[in-house]
């Protein structure tokens, strides 16, 4: 991933994959409404930041560009994302259509 942003978490590798989230699939860094900044997911945050987690309200969706592609480095909106039945929109990259069961935990659904 070539890229200037900064991925934070566990054992993050260059296409965003994490400690907790490791699979050719699990490449998307979610930047976090409370702090604005990248996670490979929400476990690392958990153990990494020094404040509680805040998710995206649904007014926000359709310009944030908040969703990291780890293949391309191409930043989604969050609506796109939701919309791109886990598949990147630049580069087709599969994502793991598994972290639609993690969508409350960071955006308002």
């Amino acid at each position: 991933m070539e890229t200037n942003t900064i991925v934070h978490g566990l054992s993050v590798s260059t296409s965003s994959q994490c400690a907790h989230w490791h699979s050719d699939r699990d490449i998307v860094a979610i930047k976090h409404k409370c702090c604005n900044k990248f996670w490979a997911c929400y476990n690392c945050h958990e153990a990494g930041a020094d404040h509680t987690n805040q998710i995206w309200p649904k007014i926000e969706q359709n310009d944030t560009k908040a969703v990291l592609c780890g293949n391309c480095s191409h930043e989604l909106t969050i609506s796109e994302y939701l919309a791109t039945g886990s598949q990147c929109t630049s580069c087709s990259a599969l994502f793991n259509p598994r972290c639609s069961n993690h969508y409350h935990l960071y955006f308002e659904v």
